[in-house]
Parts: C-alpha cells; structure tokens; sequence
C-alpha cells in the first residue's frame, strides 16, 4: 500500500511482507515492517535497501522513542560528565586556561638574553678590535699615513651600519603574514658564522704587502656581517614583543653584555697574547662559539609552552585576512606593509623618535669620538731643564699598551649600559609619553662636554683648545653618557609595543628595532661631521 503526501510529493510504501529465498514471512509474525522511500511514486528497489540505517525499522512507536528531540545523548565520558559541575569550578577552569605557563628556570629569558649577545657580536667584535687592525694588520709603511688608517673606525662604522640599516628596511617593511620570519633569523646566523671563520683566515694570513685589499677585504666581511646582524636583529625583536616587556629588554641587556664580554676578551688577549695575530684568532673564535650558541638557541625557543602560549594568542587576535595573506605582486605587497606600519608609527612616534635619538647621540660620542680622547698631559721640566709632557692620572704605559682606550671606552660604555639596562627592570621612570624629554637633555649636555675633552684623533689637529683637561672628568662623562644610553634604550624599546593591539606588536617591535639601527647610522655618519667641525687635518 502507497500514501501520498501533498506538501513533499514523495510516496512511502510499506511491504508486509518480503520474499527471502522463496520463502514468506509474515510481517504480523515478525512484528516487522519495512519502510521505503519512493520519490515521485516509484516502486521501492529492494534490493538497493540492502544496509539500511537501523531507524528504518521497527513500528511507529519505536521510531518515535528513537527519533525523539527529548532523548538523552550518549555520554562518551560518563564518568566526568555526571559530574555536578558548579559555576566556581567552570570559572576556575577558564582562568586556568587564560593564566600563561611560567618561565620555568627563565629559560625563555635566557633564550632572549643569549640573542642580543649574538646580535652586536660582529659590531663588538670589530671595534674593539680596533688596535688589532689600525696598528697590527694597516700598520704598514705604504697605509701609515692612508686615510683608511687613519680613519678607519669611521670607515667601519658607515659601512656596518648603513649595511645595517638597509637590510633592516627591508626586512621590516616586506613582511608577508602579520609576524617577523623566524626562518631569517637561522640564514642569518648561519651566514654569520661563515664570515667570522673567513675572518679568522684573513687573521692568520700575512697581509703586509697588501694592506689596501686587506682593508677592502674586512669592509665587505663587516658589511656582509651587519646585513646578517640586522635580519637577526630586527626579526629577534619582532619575535620578543609578543612577550611581555621584560623579553624586549632581554634582548636589550644582551647587546651590552655582547659588549662587556668582547672588551673583557680585549683585554685579555692584550695582557696574555703572544702577539696580536694569535690574539686575533682566539678573539674572532669566540665569536663562533657564541653565534652558534644562539644558532641553538633559535631551535630551543618554539619548544617552550611558554612562549606557544603567547604566540597562539597573537594567532587568535590577529584579523582574518593577515593570516591568509598572499602576495604574488612583490610592490603591492610593500606598499600594504607600509599603510600597516604607518597606522603603527602614529601609534608610537614618541617612542620611536625617542630610541632614534638615543641610540643616534650615543653612536656620535662612540666609538668613534670616545676612542679618540687622549690622556691628559701637563708639561713638567727634565733634569736637564727642558720641558717635557708627561700623563698625569696614569702612567705612560697603561696609554701606550692599549689599556686606556680598551678599559675607560669600550669596557666602560658596555658595562656601565648594561647596569642601565638592568635598571629598567626596576625603574620606569618616566612614562612612555615625556621619556623623550631627558633623552633630548642628555644630547644637549653630553656632546659638547665630549669634544671640549681632549679629543686627538689620528692625523688632524684641534680647531680650538682643549677646555676641559681632567682625565676624571671625561671618565665621569662616559660612565653617565653609557648608563643613560641602555636605560633609556630600554625603557623606550619596551614602551613601544605596549603601545599598540597585540595583533601589531610583533611589527611594533620591528619598527622599533629598525629605528634603532637607523638611529645607530644617523650617529656613526654624524660623528665624521663632529670630527670635521672640531678638527683640520694636519699638515705633514
């Protein structure tokens, strides 16, 4: 038999019985009934009934009790589920989901520490190296008197950090998916250390004859080496601003340990080395084994919960069409980073002036400058009469041996920036919104005080005399000049991510890091404009 339904248009025949092999079954017997579905009037195909779902049978009141709304669902996990869960209970389960894992052992911390040490280890490495190639490697008579000797800190710096700054630019702005690459940061490394072993053949190698192609030589391996160091750089910090602030400055406090540890390795090779080539290998190996400290350090990181928590978090913030962006259009991808990033500049313009300018003041007055500041003298008579000048705060020896510059300019800026950075983990005074304020006083207070010091760079002659003539003085100066150089990189490097939605503080940090790098090249360039107002050359 066969009811039609009007609203449907679909027939449902219910057989009463079916033959099974020749034989009959009485479907009143078996209390069976079979149920097909039979679109537009069509006869039920039996045979395609084979396997059907096990609703079909039965009669209605079974069907109703197996298809009912109101039934109980199957609890796979009855034990749990029969629980008396209380609103307590629920919300105690949510805010353990929304708690961050610890930092176990700071591990984290570390990883982030031991980065910023790898980051300015070439910077470091290269300039404190600065007797090794002015008076080993250049001193030769055909480079004595060249400008590349002569000017050599100013020839390092302009090219490291324009290196720099041009591959942080474009690190920064070509950005295809919200967050920095972390994959760069491994080639960078990796390429890093390449160079410092091409470094330490150069060391090793007789360059006497060739002292101009030598000096051609370490230009390259030091702009090769800051392209590297600013693809690590910027990526490292953009990865350290999803974090809290104190991850930021990790980073921060490790580029100046990066400088305490070279200037102590200075030293060293100065007071135990043989002579300055073996010095120079053992120093530039160094610098391998911290590079690939960090190389392992970078593998370690996305194991931790602790940072898988935050990186999820930003995951889950961050708008839809950042995460499924797709650019084949190279140009236009750039020109979208750029309206992103500058939506982030207005955002945090204080910061970013303020870090420039830090970082700026801090590159004018060193190396550079700072390196070039001799030791007070003041004229004495002989036995015989004749007038003679002689240092006043330490002995000649400790100037002329290297330790004058190697202690009071780079182990000072670097250790006396790095108890700055470390200040700021306490202090954080004052807020993001006026710490521009001092940064502006200390340009206007510490430049001067520096080249009234007597400031003597290699070949030129003062324009004017030396107004202040204390060695103490100028120690003082570098110790306030450095304190303040890493406490207030700190504070702005940490404010300016805090300053925008979690979904922009990876690119906030990475604006903020290429400011750092520009406002390190705007200072190296500037210190050779300092140096031509303050200085004439001298004539032969």
């Amino acid at each position: 038999m066969a009811t039609t339904n009007n609203n449907d248009s679909m027939n449902y025949s219910v057989n009463n019985s079916v033959n099974n092999g020749g034989n009959s079954i009485d479907a009143e017997d078996s209390n069976v009934q079979l149920l097909a579905y039979t679109p537009n009037g069509n006869k039920p195909n039996i045979n395609k009934r084979n396997g059907a779902a096990n609703s079909e049978f039965g009669n209605s009141d079974e069907k109703e009790k197996f298809l009912s709304v109101n039934s109980t669902p199957v609890k796979l996990d009855p034990g749990f589920d029969s629980l008396n869960r209380t609103e307590d209970l629920l919300a105690a389960e949510r805010l353990k989901a929304d708690t961050p894992p610890r930092d176990r052992y700071k591990m984290v911390f570390f990883i982030f520490l031991t980065h910023g040490v790898g980051i300015l280890m070439p910077w470091n490495m290269f300039i404190t190296a600065k007797s090794y190639f002015e008076d080993y490697k250049l001193n030769t008579p055909t480079s004595y008197d060249a400008t590349y000797r002569t000017e050599f800190m100013f020839y390092l710096g302009i090219v490291s950090q324009v290196s720099n700054a041009v591959i942080s630019c474009i690190n920064t702005f070509f950005q295809f998916g919200g967050q920095a690459s972390t994959r760069r940061i491994a080639i960078a490394l990796f390429s890093m250390v390449i160079i410092f072993i091409v470094t330490v053949i150069l060391a090793m190698v007789d360059t006497s004859d060739i002292p101009k192609i030598f000096f051609i030589l370490t230009m390259i391996s030091a702009s090769l080496l800051n392209c590297c160091a600013g693809v690590y750089q910027n990526s490292t910090f953009g990865q350290a601003a999803i974090l809290p602030m104190k991850y930021t400055n990790a980073i921060v406090l490790g580029t100046n340990l990066s400088g305490v540890f070279t200037s102590v390795i200075n030293i060293i090779s100065i007071a135990g080395s043989p002579n300055p080539r073996t010095s120079a290998v053992y120093y530039f190996i160094v610098a391998i084994v911290v590079l690939l400290v960090a190389f392992d350090c970078y593998f370690l990181l996305p194991l931790t919960k602790f940072y898988q928590y935050y990186t999820k978090s930003v995951s889950r913030s961050e708008p839809a069409e950042n995460q499924q962006m797709k650019f084949s259009d190279y140009v236009s991808a750039f020109f979208t980073s750029c309206k992103t990033y500058w939506f982030v500049v207005k955002k945090i313009k204080l910061q970013l002036f303020g870090v420039w300018l830090t970082f700026c003041v801090s590159l004018i007055l060193f190396p550079a400058i700072q390196s070039n500041v001799k030791m007070v003298r003041a004229s004495f008579l002989n036995e015989s009469g004749i007038e003679e000048y002689r240092t006043i705060t330490f002995p000649e020896e400790f100037e002329k041996k290297g330790y004058w510059v190697s202690i009071f300019t780079f182990l000072s800026f670097n250790l006396f920036a790095f108890l700055g950075n470390l200040t700021s983990e306490w202090i954080k005074w004052p807020g993001p919104n006026r710490v521009w304020i001092p940064i502006v006083l200390r340009a206007i207070i510490l430049i001067p005080i520096y080249i009234f010091c007597n400031y003597q760079p290699i070949g030129f002659d003062r324009k004017f005399p030396v107004y202040i003539q204390s060695d103490v003085v100028f120690i003082l100066a570098g110790i306030i000049m450095a304190f303040t150089s890493g406490y207030y990189s700190s504070l702005t490097m940490m404010y300016g991510p805090k300053e925008v939605e979690p979904a922009m503080m990876g690119r906030a940090g990475m604006m903020m890091a290429f400011f750092l790098v520009l406002g390190i090249t705007s200072g190296v360039n500037l210190s050779l404009v300092l140096q031509r107002l303050v200085t004439t050359k001298a004539i032969s």
